[in-house]
Formats: C-alpha cells, structure tokens, sequence
C-alpha cells in the first residue's frame, strides 16, 4: 500500500485530479445545506441573466436562477447516474461474464454473441432508442445505461476469468465437490477483482458523459432539475449573448 501511495503522489497530474474530485464530491454532499430551493428551481424574473458577481458566482441563467448553485446541486444526479451504473453493470457484466468462462460451450456462445449484438449498436443510438421504449426521467436513463455497460463489462470479465479458472487451486476446488457458484464467487473472482475494478472505475466518467449527453439531447432528466446537460441545453441559446 506504501509503495502504491508513493507512486500515486509523484504523479502531480493525479493528485491535482483526485482533489478536484474530492471537491466536487464535498460539494454534492452539502449543496443541499448551502442552497435554498428558491436558488436552485424558482423563477425570478428580476434576476434574470445577471453576470456572474459577489452574490452569483456564475452569474444567473434565463430565469433568474443561481448558476453556481445548479451546477454544485447538479453533481448529485451526475455522480448518482455514474456510481449507480457502475455498481448495477459490475454485479451484472461479472455474473454473467464469469459465468460463459466457466460454464463455456453453447451457453458461452450464445449468450456472448448476445453481448457483441449490444456492442455493435452505436451507444448513444441504443440508449436514445431504450429511453424512448421506457421513458424519459432517471429510472430510462440508468436502465438504458446499464444496459450499454454490461456487454462491455462482461466481454472483460470473461476474457479474465478464462485465465483463472484454468489454474490448479480450481481444479482442486472441482476435485473437492466445491458447487459451481462457490467456486466461481470464493476462488475465481477475489482472483480477477482488480483489472475487473479498474474497468468498472473507468465506466464511472463515461456514464457521467453519457447521461448528461442523454439530458442534453432532452431524453434524460427534465427542467427543473439541475443536471448538467440539461442545464447546458438551456444554457446554449444564450452562448453569444450571455456566455457565462
């Protein structure tokens, strides 16, 4: 762990990036507490695109609402959609994809070729067409977004499960009576967990993109809401007379 941290700090690059996260993950948890409701969803129409000041940080959008303040509130639907999408694709792409490694045969064929089906779709063309099945709002936008991150996901997962299940301490596991589901959950995960991590970790980022992509197309989360793509949709009429 020592030599881990070490490596970490001499990486500036890094370490500026891991402060701006934690930042932005202080402010999403106290927004709450600092803004009011009027500052987050009302309509004033007196403060109504006023330039960024001592009492509006960012200035105010087209209804008089507090910039700064949307955008701090905002990070909590942005984080919510990364980390629950995160979450739900690895519990879902490891069983899945642990489960061709080691089942392999036609059930490794069929269900993998299901996955590279997924995969061939254009993302963003699958979740705009998923979100117009289920429905706009957070409940569409999640599903299309875990439904786009598991075939990835599982494809990894398999490719590194295959080489662990080969190993000697599963034979030995299969020699024992060890059940199929133990061996897979005690002995071939906790051994792939950490590229498996590193994948799902990276996901976080592009599930943020997308969803606030998916807002920004009007398909995500709707006005009043301060999500960041919508509020860059609201936002882009005023970019030649009112850029902040």
């Amino acid at each position: 762990t020592r030599d881990v941290v070490n490596a970490f700090m001499r990486h500036k690059i890094s370490v500026v990036a891991l402060v701006v996260l934690v930042l932005i993950l202080i402010a999403a948890v106290v927004s709450g507490f600092i803004f009011s409701e009027e500052q987050i969803t009302a309509i004033t129409a007196s403060a109504r695109l006023q330039p960024p000041s001592a009492e509006h940080w960012f200035g105010t959008d087209s209804f008089g609402r507090d910039v700064f303040a949307r955008t701090i509130y905002g990070a909590r639907y942005s984080l919510f959609f990364g980390l629950t999408t995160a979450a739900l694709s690895l519990v879902i792409g490891t069983a899945i994809g642990s489960a061709c490694a080691y089942l392999s045969g036609t059930f490794d064929i069929v269900v993998m070729r299901i996955m590279d089906s997924l995969v061939c779709i254009p993302s963003l063309l699958l979740m705009l067409a998923l979100v117009a099945v289920i429905g706009r709002g957070m409940n569409g936008i999640i599903i299309a977004l875990v439904v786009t991150s598991v075939p990835g996901t599982a494809r990894i997962v398999r490719s590194i499960v295959i080489g662990v299940v080969q190993n000697e301490y599963v034979e030995a596991a299969r020699a024992a009576g060890v059940t199929t589901p133990q061996i897979i959950w005690r002995h071939v995960l906790p051994n792939a967990f950490g590229p498996i991590l590193v994948n799902v970790l990276m996901n976080i980022s592009g599930s943020i993109i997308s969803a606030s992509s998916m807002s920004f197309l009007g398909m995500g989360v709707q006005p009043p809401t301060p999500e960041w793509g919508a509020m860059i949709n609201d936002a882009l009429p005023l970019i030649r007379t009112s850029p902040y």
